[in-house]
């Protein structure tokens, strides 16, 4: 973080100091909620959680070198305290993001925001230090830490934005306010939270609407392909750049192809010229997310053959998304069991065929969380999806849910062994060890809840003798 004072930052969050000797004393180091990251200049931010109170480790993080503690209550140590530490910590975020000048790019979408934002991350810091989210901390927590890291030389802060309702975005907006927003998609993810695809549009459109206009240099970047997107033109007054497949994109794909590995491959073309991408990242869905990362940097003064070259070199960022392991025996392990939404799903199953040409493929599903009164049916799509495709076997892991995924594959012709319901993770497991031959390309998964990443842990870890052992 910038440096600021115990004195400067009381100002800023309406806190009181207690047992602070010094008020020049200045944070020079990061800002962190967990006890265990505090270090010599930080910031320790004690929240109280259902389970742990962070103002218990106050000492400990003053030991550890932080300067103070910004909490709800006096610890006995160097604190700021205030009456709500969320909105504090917002307010933070929003007077360092201020002094700094730097340009803020915030996104948003259903599906696809991790890894696009990966993508810009890449993109940009060739230009200029850039700082992004790390992971998926996109909430109103993880998104003032975020901008907390930036320092004196960050040129470039990507942000992503989330939304589980209609406002938080629009807040997420007020502590950290972009000039250029991106929305990817408006999808499936939450809605049986949101209550519908329509209200889903209007969360994620808050960003858009939160730009400056454009002769303040505001930039709303939508997706051409998607008319809920689109039309979230009419509620912006910052200039529209469109990427996509669509005749009218300003930043569009032509020539897209598979590499024999998965790989998408196809030429770029951005209103300041044309370039050839080759990506290391597996899956056609990749290019749409590819596209967006392109129009920001067009749109921050970058070259058709700068993002071209970046595009093609950038990797995975962010664990368990579509992490691609190949095991001594041939055996290749796709771990995407981050996250998972229809739109995902689906996307993934068709990386999984491409990959697996002339290979047996198996499709480890689990549940899509909140989904609403949509869940059976979406489930249902995915069974139907993976049949389609020739997914050589479908493991449905879990309860109800997963039933549903075995039904929609056993309705759309799959009667053999190429569905099977499993009651747990360890049980789909067991089954793979018995079966999975050399060459195989096992793809793993379900929402985050369902904690499916231990399956392609436990399929990567070999005994002594070479055994696939499960934990």
């Amino acid at each position: 973080m910038i440096a600021l004072s115990l004195a400067e930052i009381a100002e800023v969050v309406g806190g009181r100091m207690h047992d602070i000797p010094d008020a020049s004393a200045q944070v020079t180091g990061p800002v962190v909620r967990d006890s265990r990251e505090a270090g010599p200049g930080s910031l320790f931010v004690a929240f109280v959680g259902e389970r742990v109170d962070g103002h218990d480790f106050a000492a400990q993080v003053v030991e550890a070198g932080a300067v103070a503690v910004l909490g709800s209550r006096p610890v006995g140590v160097p604190a700021i305290v205030v009456e709500d530490v969320q909105a504090a910590l917002g307010a933070l975020a929003r007077h360092v993001v201020r002094r700094l000048g730097a340009t803020l790019v915030a996104l948003t979408g259903s599906a696809g925001k991790t890894s696009t934002k990966d993508l810009i991350a890449q993109v940009l810091r060739r230009k200029a230090p850039t700082v992004f989210t790390p992971g998926s901390l996109n909430n109103e927590i993880g998104l003032p830490l975020t901008a907390l890291t930036a320092t004196d030389d960050t040129k470039f802060l990507v942000l992503e934005m989330g939304a589980r309702g209609i406002g938080h975005i629009r807040y997420l907006t007020e502590l950290t306010p972009p000039r250029v927003g991106l929305v990817l998609n408006v999808g499936s993810a939450h809605i049986g939270e949101f209550g519908g695809r329509e209200q889903i549009a209007q969360a994620k459109g808050e960003l858009v609407e939160a730009l400056p206009p454009a002769e303040e240099g505001g930039v709303a970047i939508l997706n051409a392909d998607d008319p809920l997107v689109r039309a979230m033109t009419s509620r912006t007054k910052a200039k529209v750049l469109l990427f996509g497949e669509s005749d009218e994109a300003d930043v569009s794909a032509e020539n897209v192809r598979l590499t024999d590995t998965g790989q998408p491959s196809f030429r770029l073309r951005t209103p300041s010229g044309a370039s050839d991408v080759t990506m290391r990242l597996y899956g056609e869905h990749h290019v749409s997310n590819a596209l967006a990362a392109a129009a920001v940097a067009h749109e921050l003064g970058m070259s058709a053959d700068e993002i071209a070259t970046a595009l093609s070199e950038a990797g995975s960022l962010s664990r368990w998304r579509m992490e691609v392991t190949e095991r001594p025996d041939g055996v290749t392990v796709v771990n995407d069991a981050y996250n998972a939404n229809p739109e995902s799903m689906k996307a993934a199953l068709r990386a999984l065929a491409a990959m697996g040409k002339g290979r047996r493929t198996w499709a480890v599903l689990g549940k899509m969380a909140e989904l609403g009164d949509e869940a059976l049916a979406e489930h249902d799509a995915v069974g139907r999806l993976a049949v389609r495709l020739n997914v050589g076997k479908l493991v449905a892991v879990g309860g109800r849910e997963a039933q549903w995924l075995q039904l929609g594959a056993y309705n759309e012709g799959s009667w053999g062994e190429e569905s099977v319901h499993v009651s747990d993770a360890q049980a789909a497991v067991d089954l793979l060890r018995s079966e999975l031959r050399p060459g195989d390309v096992v793809l793993v998964k379900a929402s985050r809840s369902v904690g499916l990443e231990s399956v392609a842990t436990a399929l990567l870890e070999t005994g002594a003798e070479g055994e696939v052992s499960a934990r």
